[in-house]
């Protein structure tokens, strides 16, 4: 069995039409696994997605990756965020 290498993603922003097909379709063509993602839209209008992507494949280095998301996030006008697992576990160990 193969180990994944995973990072979140968040995206935040107002909603509009294309956000999940634009993100999902970069990964995809990144060669980028999407393993869970939830999204919804708050009663004020805003979208909020978290998706939990396998990046042990990916073209892309961290840093494009990160670079990618915040250059889609600028053409959505939207806060996309992207942190690797082991950076969120040390965050947020008890």
């Amino acid at each position: 069995m193969e180990t994944k290498e995973l990072v979140f993603i968040t995206v935040i922003g107002r909603d509009r039409k294309g956000i999940v097909a634009t993100i999902s379709t970069f990964l995809y063509e990144s060669g980028i696994n999407i393993v869970d993602i939830n999204q919804r839209i708050m009663d004020d209008g805003y979208f909020v997605m978290t998706m939990l992507v396998d990046v042990r494949q990916a073209t892309p280095s961290m840093d494009e990756l990160v670079r990618a998301m915040e250059k889609i996030g600028q053409d959505l006008q939207m806060k996309i965020q992207v942190q690797h697992e082991n950076i969120f576990k040390m965050m947020h160990r008890v």
